[in-house]
């Protein structure tokens, strides 16, 4: 499928792993379907056939509650079967609510503690260019969680030995947990911290395919790469657009009919 109708399906697939399961965080998912889609379908080198082929390009959710969008992804490209995402969450299944690598083909770190990705991303990245790797490194990372200070260190790590082949994504929506970001830790310009720790800023609409190829494609040469994603949490979804609620909440009774329809009206 193209990577629009990946994104579509990948919402769709939350959505309905959410609504079984109860499951949190619907916003954050619909919030990154976009940009994962376009991760990997054009832009990372994946092998669904051999998930650990040395080759392949490396992908961290940093923020891990929107693991259900990746656990999408991946299912849709065949590295485990679609079936298996409707047991997220029961008892005994893979598919964890934080996305956990236990098991799961295709998924490289277990995340859900925020901070951590980006620092295993700066090592994966660091590791590549002095084993003379080709490989590249890309980390999803949520506005809110860069009030952690772990994040601010791995960026500066990242800018002082010039790591080209690693690749942010902010996914700035902001929102974070309970409330706006700009209520909890103000960013008055994140693209300049990003800037001021040595990363090469491009700012795009999270949801437009084609800037967000055009984006993630791009390696500086000398530079880490961030790209400032301007997102809508619970995006797709009319009533779940930019609403703190939905940070908790899942999908039950009309609104999850109401979800569906939506969608179905928005299928490309």
């Amino acid at each position: 499928m193209n990577t629009k109708e990946l994104a579509w399906q990948i919402r769709k697939d939350c959505i309905e792993m959410h609504h079984k399961s109860g499951n949190s965080h619907i916003g954050s998912c619909l919030s990154i379907a976009d940009i994962v889609a376009v991760l990997y379908n054009d832009i990372m080198r994946v092998f669904p056939s051999e998930p650990k082929h040395p080759d392949r390009d490396r992908f961290i959710l940093s923020k891990g509650h929107a693991g259900t969008a990746v656990y999408s992804v991946l299912a849709r490209l065949g590295f485990f079967p679609t079936e298996v995402l409707m047991t997220q969450c029961a008892n005994g299944s893979k598919l964890s609510g934080h996305v956990s690598h236990w098991d799961v083909p295709g998924v490289e770190l277990s995340t859900g503690s925020l901070g951590m990705g980006l620092s295993v991303g700066a090592g994966m990245a660091i590791a590549a260019k002095r084993s003379e790797k080709k490989h590249r490194v890309f980390v999803i990372v949520g506005d809110g969680e860069c009030g952690e200070g772990a994040v601010w260190e791995a960026a500066m790590f990242a800018g002082q030995n010039k790591l080209d082949n690693l690749t942010v994504i902010v996914d700035n929506n902001n929102l974070q947990a309970n409330d706006y970001c700009e209520n909890v830790l103000s960013w008055r310009n994140m693209g300049a911290m990003w800037e001021s720790f040595g990363w090469h800023v491009i700012e795009v609409n999270g949801h437009d395919i084609g800037a967000l190829q055009t984006a993630l494609a791009f390696q500086h040469g000398v530079k880490p790469v961030c790209v400032l994603a301007h997102t809508v949490k619970g995006k797709g979804i009319s009533f779940m657009e930019n609403e703190k609620i939905w940070h908790h909440l899942s999908p039950q009774g009309e609104d999850y009919v109401r979800a569906i329809r939506e969608l179905e009206e928005q299928k490309p």
